[in-house]
Formats: structure tokens, C-alpha cells, sequence
């Protein structure tokens, strides 16, 4: 009779068990909740991983050959157009230019002595020629001597910053060797590539994209305070990647940026007929998007989506839906292919409505 009572029991509590779990299948089945894509008109930013460049950036090489006699400048400094920079020990060109000197004021005075030998008919007038001759070499000489003992003194050629400097005092230096690079970085190049698609469409809508200026996000994702304009196109795409290069340039007052930096351009891209969805729709295995599309029986099966895009909580899809499919949104954690479910369905545009995007 005990063991009747414990069985009657066990099999009371284990249907109570089942009522609670089948009502919560169903409590959990009323909260999931679909929708469809939306097609609208609209606009968003894309990132391209740029490289930052200054507007004019050289390296300053030595120009003749001899040891490091002076270094005028630091390393980071700023210096003018014109302003000195390094002196290689000028003694040697000094010497030359002494030198050519002499030997001009020699073939001066030969040239007044044949002057004056002609007009008394004393020597023919070819032999005047070679003595003006004689004297054109010998200032042909000098100038070339006054050219080598100037570049001696290595100066810069504009307004800019000082980068590394390799040489220390007293060291021979070679004709052509790097002695530092010098950076105008009062405005800033950013290059970036752009796809072919990308680039139609730009030039397609260039005139009617939301807004004609890029931003610039930094290495600490921190934007760039001031904006860029697209400037230049690249007049040929890259066979292997299938890119074109574009160059935007920003202003740099506060000197922030510096050659060699990397950042993202941000551009606003223009799309009609963009076909959107929440963000919160989709799932990552693997870096690939999915999203459960439901069929006619209400069963959940996963699909793969490419994303041509991101806004504030929405993705613009390039492929992998149409406008008439109905993709889970509410429960997308919580079920598996081939579930059949009992779903709420919202339509797309009462739920964007919820979302911060702001469609044009």
C-alpha cells in the first residue's frame, strides 16, 4: 500500500513538472517575435584604412663628400625655408674656390694685354679669342668651385619638421648619404582604397552624396576634429586587388597628425533601394552573418548574409535576403534550425522606429 501511495505520488508530481514545463514552451514561444527587411533611402559611413602622409616630405643628402663639421638643428625641431642645418668641412672647396679665383684674374689681365697687343696690329685677332676664351673657362671654373663649397652648407629647402638624424660630429660623410628627412606637415594626405563598385558609385552620386567632406578616425578611435575633402583619384585601378586609390586632404593646425600615421577615412556613402535590417537579427559563427529566416510553416532555418554596411543598429545587407522574407529578431539565441515556432510579427518600419537611425 506504501509503495502504491509513493508511486501515485512520483507520477503526480512528474505531470505537474510536465504542465510547468509545457507552459513555459509556451510562455517562451509567444515572446518570439519576426520582421521582414526594410528597402529605404539612405546614407552611411564607411571606414577605409588610410595612410597618412605629409603634403611634402624629402630626404635632405649630403651633396659632396667630407666629414660633419656642424649640426644646427635637433632631432623634432622646426626650422624655416633657408635656414642652416649641417656644415661638412668646407677647407678642401675653400681652397678650390681660391684657386679658380686666381686663375680668373690671370686669364683677365691675359685678355686686356691682347686686347691692347690687337690694336696696335701686334698679335692677330684669333689669339684675342683664345684669351677671352681662356678667361670664359676660368669663370666656368670659379662657379663650379662656388657650387661645391655651397653645398657644404646643407640648408632647408621649406617650412617643416626635423626627423631623425643617423650622423654625429666628425663623421665622414659619402656623397649622396641621408643625413635626416624634413616633413611640411601644415596639411596632411590620407590615402585609402576604394573598390570598383565603390568608386562608380561616387562618381555616380557625386554630386548628390549627404555630405562632400570625410572625417578622419585616429589609431585611438578618437575622431580627427577637422574635416577632409576627397582632392584626387588615382588614375589607374590595381590589377590585384581590384582598388583605386583616392587622397583626401585635412588641415593639420594643431600639428596632431605626422607622417606615417594610419587612420580610417570616413566616408558617407549614398544608397537608394538599400535593403536594411537590426543588427540584433543577426548571429556571427566562424566571421560569417546569419540570420533565421522563417518559412511557411513557421520553421526557423539559418541563412547566410553578406553585409555591405553598418548604422547605429542596423545592417545594410548586400546579400542573402529579399524584402519579402521573415527573419527572426526576438529569441535568435534561443532556437536551432528546423524549430517550428509561434512568432509575434512587427512590421520593419515600426521596428527601425525604435531604433536611433534617422532615414532620410
Amino acid at each position: 500500500m506504501k509503495r502504491i501511495l509513493v508511486f501515485a505520488s512520483l507520477s503526480a508530481l512528474l505531470y505537474q513538472t510536465g504542465c510547468v514545463s509545457k507552459a513555459e514552451e509556451k510562455e517562451e514561444a509567444g515572446k518570439y517575435v519576426a520582421t521582414s527587411p526594410l528597402k529605404i533611402d539612405t546614407s552611411f559611413t564607411k571606414e577605409y584604412v588610410s595612410q597618412i602622409r605629409s603634403v611634402r616630405n624629402i630626404e635632405i643628402r649630403a651633396q659632396e663628400k667630407g666629414f660633419l663639421q656642424n649640426i644646427y638643428v635637433d632631432e623634432g625641431q622646426f626650422v624655416k625655408a633657408g635656414q642652416l642645418l649641417f656644415r661638412i668641412m668646407p677647407k678642401m672647396y675653400e681652397a678650390e674656390l681660391l684657386k679658380a679665383e686666381a686663375e680668373t684674374k690671370a686669364a683677365e689681365i691675359e685678355l686686356q694685354n691682347a686686347t691692347t697687343l690687337v690694336d696696335k696690329n701686334v698679335i692677330s685677332k684669333n689669339e684675342q679669342a683664345m684669351a677671352q676664351a681662356k678667361l670664359d673657362q676660368a669663370k666656368a671654373e670659379m662657379a663650379l668651385a662656388k657650387l661645391h663649397l655651397s653645398f657644404t652648407e646643407i640648408r632647408a629647402p621649406f617650412d617643416g619638421t626635423i626627423d631623425r638624424i643617423p650622423l654625429k660630429l666628425g663623421s665622414l660623410v659619402d656623397e649622396g648619404e641621408l643625413m635626416t628627412s624634413l616633413s611640411d606637415n601644415t596639411q596632411m594626405f590620407a590615402y585609402f582604397n576604394v573598390s570598383e563598385p565603390e568608386y562608380l558609385e561616387y562618381q555616380t552620386n557625386a554630386k548628390g552624396r549627404a555630405n562632400s567632406k570625410v572625417g578622419l578616425l585616429l589609431a585611438n578611435n578618437h575622431p580627427l576634429q577637422y574635416k577632409g575633402d576627397v582632392e584626387t583619384i588615382e588614375g589607374e585601378f590595381d590589377s590585384e586587388t581590384g582598388n583605386i586609390a583616392f587622397r583626401a586632404r585635412f588641415p593639420n593646425p594643431d600639428k596632431l597628425l605626422k607622417h606615417g600615421e594610419t587612420g580610417k577615412v570616413l566616408m558617407t556613402v549614398p544608397l537608394r533601394d538599400a535593403l536594411v535590417i537590426p543588427q540584433k537579427a543577426t548571429y556571427e559563427i566562424q566571421d560569417k552573418m546569419y540570420v533565421f529566416v522563417l518559412d511557411k510553416n513557421n520553421v526557423v532555418r539559418s541563412q547566410h548574409i553578406s553585409v555591405l554596411g553598418q548604422m547605429p543598429d542596423l545592417y545594410v545587407i548586400e546579400s542573402g535576403l529579399k524584402e519579402s522574407d521573415k527573419i527572426l529578431l526576438e529569441g535568435v539565441q534561443k532556437v536551432k534550425d528546423d524549430d517550428k515556432i509561434e512568432f509575434e510579427y512587427q512590421a520593419p518600419k515600426e521596428v527601425i522606429s525604435h531604433l536611433r537611425l534617422r532615414t532620410e
